[in-house]
């Protein structure tokens, strides 16, 4: 059985003003009617219909996650809260022992990052199960990514000899390579992008642990041994998992390993690590692509993506436009990996745009601040059906609430009434409160 993990932890701060610290890229439509965790989690159910995927992720991202995956149709997962970010190979160790407890032995695991994105999916699906056969050999397999261009913001692949159908020797992981070397790299042929997707059995994972890591291993099993169910999640044992070394998969484990095998794996992969790969999609004649409400007169190769507002631009080649409800962007496209060392300075200065959008979601729906003054403070609240805020109470502010659209349930002090559209309530310092669709 082949039991999917989707690793969901990443920051994604190359795509930023859109994707941010509390709602990073893998929550985003970029392209499309899913987000990314929503196209990879419907991978995995193509590739597995009968197995519950694993989702690893921050507890910050719980409830998107959870609602995420409902509003896809996953029905059943196993959504694991780390409560420190550990990179991959702790996560894939916690993924190796839960399926191994869950499945048996014989489980395999599939590793996938959460926000990375595949034009054939066909292709992808068929290439994931021939690579079972590869992993029940006792096969590390890390699928190589056939390279379209001389990339050097990738790790690659250096591969060997065939040991198997459908299988090769790995002979060198290789760093991001300067311009000159990945082109070397493409013309040879039989090297390939390192995207960060492996699989294996659960059991082969833990033995190489075992050998190389077994204090990385160690506190992984203690992390998940003493883990707790919350609602509909796994939240892993925060002090024994502080404690385990930050490391990736590659180098704990892969670089190390005799039991490595490439797969090779062509099918449209990106990891949409920059705007420049939505630049490249469904462009105009002039190479331009519009999205929202937006008009460009005498434009080209350019990127504009209005969230909220009319944006307008002229006579720009070669730029990137992103606009949001707190934050624009502009950046010439060949600057577009510099939008990281952006963010890193917007997050030393403390600004809240780097951690939240305009809209807060919560479990319950979300928020929006229209007006801050000295003292007030204007919100729009939307409530889900069937929904309710907790039970709350102010010292230092009084509150005013009217009802914009449907019918509301209002608790204030020891009343409890209804509230309909363009009806309003007022409610005193000190009133313990509640709002209820």
């Amino acid at each position: 059985m082949i039991v999917p993990c989707l690793l969901a932890g990443g920051s994604g701060t190359r795509l930023w003003p859109l994707s941010r610290t509390a709602f990073p890229k893998q929550f985003l439509k970029l392209f499309g009617d899913n987000t990314l965790l929503q196209a990879t989690a419907l991978r995995a159910k193509a590739i597995s219909p009968e197995c519950a995927p694993i989702i690893i992720c921050g507890e910050d991202h719980r409830f998107v996650v959870a609602e995420q995956l409902r509003a896809a149709g996953i029905d059943k997962s196993h959504i694991i809260l780390e409560p420190v970010g550990r990179n991959t190979a702790p996560a894939a160790a916690i993924a190796a022992l839960f399926a191994q407890k869950t499945y048996g032995d014989d489980a395999q695991v599939l590793i996938m990052a959460a926000d990375h994105a595949i034009a054939d999916e066909d292709a992808f699906v068929s290439t994931v199960k021939q690579a079972q056969s590869v992993a029940a050999m006792g096969k590390m397999t890390v699928f190589g990514i056939h390279p379209t261009r001389p990339e050097t913001g990738y790790g690659y692949i250096k591969s060997g000899k065939e040991i198997c159908d459908g299988g090769k020797a790995v002979d060198a992981f290789v760093e991001k390579p300067d311009a000159a070397r990945a082109q070397t790299f493409l013309d040879e042929g039989n090297y390939y992008w390192n995207g960060g997707l492996f699989q294996f059995p659960a059991s082969v994972l833990l033995k190489e642990l075992e050998q190389f890591e077994p204090d990385m291993l160690k506190g992984c099993k203690t992390a998940l041994d003493k883990s707790v169910g919350d609602l509909d999640f796994i939240r892993l044992d925060k002090a024994a998992f502080s404690g385990v070394r930050s490391e990736s998969l590659d180098y704990a484990v892969m670089e190390k390993t005799a039991e490595a095998a490439l797969v090779p794996l062509n099918c449209g992969w990106d990891d949409v690590g920059a705007w420049t790969y939505l630049a490249n999609e469904n462009a105009d004649k002039n190479g331009n692509v519009l999205q929202g409400d937006v008009v460009a007169e005498s434009c080209s190769n350019t990127l504009v993506k209005a969230e909220s507002r009319l944006v307008t631009t002229v006579g720009m080649k070669d730029c990137i436009v992103i606009e949001t409800k707190d934050a624009v962007m502009v950046a010439a496209t060949d600057s577009v990996q510099s939008v990281k060392t952006l963010v890193g300075r917007l997050q030393k200065a403390g600004r809240p745009e780097t951690t939240h959008h305009a809209t807060i979601l919560r479990p319950w729906g979300s928020y929006e601040t229209l007006a801050l003054g000295q003292r007030f403070q204007v919100k729009r609240i939307i409530v889900k059906p069937g929904q309710k805020l907790s039970l709350q109470m102010h010292h230092h502010r009084a509150e005013h609430w009217i009802v914009v659209s449907g019918t509301a349930t209002v608790t204030c002090g020891e009343k409890v009434f209804m509230l309909r559209e363009n009806e309003s309530t007022y409610i005193p310092l000190g009133a313990k409160h509640r709002l209820e669709n």
